[in-house]
């Protein structure tokens, strides 16, 4: 089983306006389809090593209500501006646990390749059981909110 998932969309939008979307951790919330993430605190990313926090309830996915409501720093690990940006969490589990979220942007005739990925290779080997907690389902149904999200302009 790969410790890797991806899901590719096109978007009718500039990579620019997509990549405004996924550097703010407004639009972290705007687009989630898992039903986790609630709100956040922080400015937008605008190189490696910025960070933000999104605050967060477990109840949505229903696998660990004791969990409740908490608080994730989004730790950026890559940014390459309208191409790539790439983050890990940084939660209640001290040392973290090592999955990766990312997005590549290519532009294409009629818009903008999304590829959306969730890497979960480097977590530690006591929660590896524990993965993927967000199906590849719920990466899918982001990139369909983030279409719409740039549509609207927000």
């Amino acid at each position: 089983m790969s410790d890797r998932i991806e899901v590719t969309r096109v978007i009718a939008a500039e990579p620019a306006a997509i990549f405004a979307v996924l550097r703010d951790p407004k639009g972290h919330v705007d687009i989630d389809a898992s039903g986790m993430l609630q709100s956040h605190t922080g400015e937008p990313a605008s190189a490696v090593g910025d960070s933000f926090t999104v605050h967060m309830d477990r109840e949505a996915l229903g696998d660990m209500p004791e969990l409740g409501r908490y608080d994730v720093e989004v730790h950026i690990e890559t940014y390459e501006p309208d191409r790539a940006i790439a983050w890990s969490i940084v939660g209640l589990a001290r040392p973290p646990l090592g999955h990766v979220y990312g997005y590549t942007l290519e532009p294409v005739a009629g818009g903008t390749r999304v590829t959306s990925y969730y890497d979960w290779s480097a977590v530690r080997e006591d929660w590896k059981h524990r993965f993927p907690i967000v199906p590849e389902s719920a990466l899918k149904a982001t990139l369909g909110i983030l279409a719409r999200t740039v549509r609207r302009g927000s």
